[in-house]
C-alpha cells in the first residue's frame, strides 16, 4: 500500500472551491493534472479521466464515485485493468479554514500486485500533478465569482 497526501490553503470560502472542483466540464481551463472528466458526481457512477502531471503521458481510466458529500468530500476508486491488478483511491477534501478560506486536501491510497513496479513514479509524477492542481484550483477559486479585474482610475 502507497498513499501520498497533499493540502493547500486557498484564499475563498469552501462553497466556492467545491463549486470549482465539480464543474467537471471547465477541467481542461484550469486544471493542469486531471485534464478532464467526464460523468456525473454521483454515488455509483462511473466517469470518465484523463489524468496526468506535466511531462507525463497522460492516462485514460473509468473510476466509480464511492463518496460524495457537498462542500466536504468527494471520493473514486479506479483500477488498471482487473481489479487488484493496480488499484487507486483518490480523495478530495475541503474543509472551512475561516470564514472565506478552505483546507484543501487531495490524496490516493494505491494498492495491487503492480505496485511495486509503479511505485517510484508514482511518488514523483502523482505528488508533482496533486501539487500543480492544488495551485491552480487555488488561483481558480481564489478569483472573483464574475472573474473581473478591478478598475480604478488613474
Amino acid at each position: 500500500m502507497l498513499e501520498l497526501q497533499t493540502e493547500t490553503y486557498i484564499d475563498a470560502p469552501v462553497e466556492r472551491v467545491w463549486r470549482v472542483l465539480m464543474d467537471f466540464a471547465a477541467y481542461s481551463e484550469w486544471n493542469p493534472f486531471i485534464r478532464s472528466i467526464r460523468g456525473k458526481p454521483e454515488v455509483g457512477s462511473r466517469l470518465d479521466v484523463e489524468i496526468g502531471a506535466s511531462g507525463a503521458r497522460p492516462m485514460r481510466f473509468r473510476p466509480t464515485v464511492l463518496v460524495v458529500v457537498p462542500n466536504r468530500e468527494f471520493r473514486w476508486l479506479g483500477h488498471l485493468g482487473i481489479r487488484g491488478l493496480f488499484d487507486g483511491e483518490h480523495v478530495f477534501e475541503l474543509t472551512p479554514a475561516g470564514p472565506r478560506s478552505t483546507r484543501f486536501v487531495q490524496g490516493e491510497r494505491f494498492g495491487g500486485i503492480f505496485l511495486p513496479f509503479l511505485a517510484r513514479r508514482l511518488e514523483k509524477d502523482v505528488r508533482r500533478g496533486f501539487e500543480e492542481m492544488n495551485r491552480a484550483l487555488g488561483g481558480r477559486a481564489g478569483r472573483p465569482p464574475n472573474d473581473s479585474a478591478p478598475t480604478g482610475k488613474a
